[in-house]
Formats: C-alpha cells, structure tokens, sequence
C-alpha cells in the first residue's frame, strides 16, 4: 500500500511541475505571441489600461502615453499627429494598429523577447508591466523639411542614410490625426474612421511608401544600370537620340520632352537631359529580362523584411518590343513607391550595395536600459562598385548642367534624376525627383502627385527638386 502511495505522490509531484513549467513558460516565451493575437479582446482592454512605450524622434516623444481616469487608465496620444502619422501609425480600440505601433508592439507594450528580465523583476515585485520606447532612425529637421515641402500638394517624400538604411524622413501629405482613431470615445473614433475613409483626398493613404505610382523617367536610372552591368556600355558611350522613334508594331511615336538633337551623345548626356528615345532604344536592345532582373536587384517585385511599412513595386512580365521601350522610360505598366526609388538611388550612391531599411534604432525598456539595437543589413547587390560609381557621376551632371539643376546646394556634391510621369489624358503628370548626396549621407525621393500648378509647368525638377534639396540641407 505504502509503496502504492509513493507512486501516486510522485505522480502527482511530476503532474504539478509540468503545470508549473508549462505556465512559467507561457507567461514568460509565449507571452508576446498570445498579447498579438487579435481574438484575445481580454489582452486589448488590458493593453488600454496600461503605461505602453513612447515612439520617440532624438528624446522627442511623437507617440506617447498620459494617465487618465476614465475606464481605460492610459491614453495614447500624438502631440505631432498628421506630421509623423506614416511613422507612428495609429492605436485604436477598434480599428487596430499600423506602422511601428503595430510592428514595435510587442517592445512597446514590454511583452517582447528582450524585455524578458524586466517583465520577471516586474512579476517578482508587484509591479504592473510598463513598455519600452522606441527609438526611431528619423531626423526631426529632415521630417520636418520634408512635411513642409509637401504642404499644398499631394505626394511623398522619403529619405535615406544610404550607408546604413536608416530612414531619415517619411512624410505623405495629405496626412491624418491619429489622435482622432486613439481617443477612448470609441464613438466617436468610429466617425473619425468614416469621415476619414470618405475623404476624396485619401489622408490615411501613406503615398511615401505604401503607394505604388508610374515613376517616369526617374526609371532611367536602372535601365542605365542595366546597361552599365552588361559591360557593353559606359558613361562615355554614344548612343543614339533620334527626335522621335515608332514603337514597334505600332503606329505611336516616342519623343523627348526637350531637344536632344537628332544624332548621338554620350550615355551621361542621354541622362542629363531625360532623352526618351535614347532610353528606350536602350532598352529594346537589352531586353526585358535584363531590365527586370536589374529592377527585381534594387528591390522592385518585393516588399521588403523590414519595420518600414511597404508594399513591391512593379515591373511588368511578358511584355511587346513597344512595350519594352515604354517601361525602359518609366512608362507602360512599371510603378514604384517613393520609398522603391529612395532605393534605387540609395544602391548607386552606397557604391552598389543597398542596404535594407529601417525605422527602429534601438529600444529602451522602462528602466531606460538599452534592450535592443538594430544591426545593418545588406538587401541586395545591385551594381559593381565601378559601375555605380559612372552612375553617380552621371548623376551628378544631370544637376551640375541638366534638369535637376533646381537641387543643387553650394559645397555639396549633388546627384540625381528628374521625372515627369503621364498618367491620363485628363489628369495632370506626375512629378518625381530622386537624388543623393556625398557628404551628408542622403538618398531622397519626392513625388508630387498633384498640385496647384499649371499643367504646362510641372516638372520634376522645379517641383521636387527644391523639396529634396531641403531634406538634405536639413540633415547638415
């Protein structure tokens, strides 16, 4: 009997410490799955009640928590709302999270793997769990540079540090108050969302890197790539800029936007003054498979693993001669989101390798220990450094004597490509500027989708180009 007794106590003594162990490792490595799943509401109304993590720009908080004494005991607030509304996202009851609210949750509601040590002191002690902050890549007067640019207009802005990845600047205009969709009048909130998905001019649509639109001859820029990599072409190559081409098995003619000559010039020249029928002509001669390969390496057909919000950019399959020629031109079916193109330049000018982006710096746990760092990663190779190092020069001259001339800062070598996209007949062009500079480290976009000028006047250069001119001024 005694010995049957025995049996049954180490039974049970065994049965208790797998309870225990399972528990002491749900709440401990488990925890950060079962707080993200959205059918867990008891995990939501707590997550309302708790002290969750500031967002912060330097030691500026642009999301940030404040005690209340209604029915959920923290509010969270954006004291800069619309401006860092791309960045910080939105925290709402009923419509969720977005942008580093949703892909930091768990450091910022402390449930994170990092943030293990300090959530067992936490339990030990009594203490209710607090978040971690997060510290974004973002520079406030480059943010600022850019949102102020953009007033008036709609369109994007992104830029880069092409050296590490870091985003510098994610401005979309119009913007919206995330305010509007954290407050706990959940009645309210629920209006804010119809008003705002009513709204014709789409506040809540990220256009900086959410978006994808034709970006123009901004695409000239990896069709010239395509060509540097094959061998077959340099900077100095003379290719072909006849005043007008038919595309093939068409009737349409492709022509330049200004006057390129009717005979040859240089690949550099070809690129300074935006010939179309030189680009596309290149184009036709390299072929889709090369011009995609080469878009698919600066990242286009992808979305990419990162803590930005993003969504791939395009470049068509299975397409005609004509075509070809159309998107080697931007044109046709290709679209790309201003953060696609804040790539494209960030991989030339970083000597050919792109280094993938982020957001996230580094995250502070509640007792303002580091906890986390990001580490840099390479995406992609998209160029040999001799090849992307021509294209930067290249680049370089479409701003020292082309279009781009309106981005041009004293003591600052300057580089970079013009675009005016066509859209429809009806609908006014589109407006693209891409560009870096050497020193500082900066790789911009600027897309303008509309604004108040006229017609016959919008161009990439006297439109974007300022706006990226004082994005860069403004990290210096």
């Amino acid at each position: 009997m005694n010995k049957q007794i025995r049996w049954v106590s180490v039974f049970a003594a065994f049965m208790f410490f797998a309870l225990l162990l399972n528990v002491t490792y749900s709440s401990v490595f488990r925890q950060a799955g079962l707080n993200q799943d959205s059918r867990n509401l008891r995990v939501r109304d707590a997550e309302f009640s708790q002290n969750r993590g500031d967002i912060l720009v330097g030691n500026t908080a642009v999301a940030h928590t404040v005690a209340t004494d209604g029915q959920y005991k923290y509010l969270r607030t954006y004291p800069q709302g619309a401006q860092f509304a791309p960045i910080t996202g939105y925290y709402s009851y009923y419509f969720g999270r977005t942008a580093l609210e949703q892909s930091q949750n768990a450091q910022l509601t402390g449930t994170s793997d990092s943030q293990v040590l300090q959530r067992i002191t936490g339990t030990l002690s009594g203490k209710k769990p607090q978040g971690g902050s997060v510290v974004t890549t973002i520079n406030a007067k480059a943010q600022q540079a850019a949102w102020k640019g953009l007033q008036g207009k709609k369109g994007g802005v992104v830029a880069l540090d092409y050296t590490t990845g870091a985003v510098l600047a994610m401005a979309t205009y119009p913007s919206y108050n995330p305010n509007q969709l954290a407050s706990h009048n959940l009645k309210a909130t629920q209006q804010s969302w119809k008003s705002l998905l009513a709204d014709s001019s789409r506040p809540m649509s990220n256009r900086a890197s959410k978006e994808i639109y034709p970006p123009g001859s901004t695409f000239k820029l990896v069709t010239a790539a395509a060509a540097l990599q094959t061998g077959q072409y340099s900077a100095d190559t003379q290719v072909s800029t006849p005043s007008s081409i038919t595309l093939p098995q068409t009737t349409n003619k492709l022509g330049n936007e200004i006057d390129c000559g009717n005979g040859t010039v240089s690949l550099t020249e070809a690129l300074e003054n935006s010939c179309n029928t030189a680009f596309a002509k290149i184009g036709m001669s390299l072929g889709q498979e090369k011009l995609r390969d080469q878009a698919k390496q600066f990242g286009f057909d992808s979305t990419v693993d990162s803590d930005v919000p993003n969504v791939a950019s395009r470049f068509p399959g299975d397409m005609n001669q004509a075509q070809v020629a159309l998107s080697s031109i931007g044109q046709y079916d290709v679209a790309a989101s201003p953060l696609q193109m804040a790539m494209v330049s960030a991989g030339i000018a970083n000597n050919g390798k792109l280094m993938t982006p982020y957001l996230t710096q580094s995250v502070r746990a509640s007792n303002l220990q580091t906890v986390w760092r990001h580490h840099n990663s390479k995406l992609s190779q998209p160029m040999s450094r001799s090849n992307a190092q021509q294209l930067q020069k290249m680049m370089v001259s479409v701003v020292e004597n082309g279009t781009g001339k309106p981005a041009q800062i004293d003591g600052v070598t300057v580089g970079g490509k013009t675009g005016t996209a066509q859209t429809t007949k009806d609908a006014s062009p589109y407006a693209w500027f891409v560009g870096y500079s050497e020193n500082p480290h900066v790789a911009v976009a600027v897309f303008i989708e509309s604004s108040d000028t006229e017609r016959s006047e919008i161009a990439g250069g006297s439109l974007a180009g300022p706006i990226a001119k004082n994005v860069i001024e403004a990290v210096r």
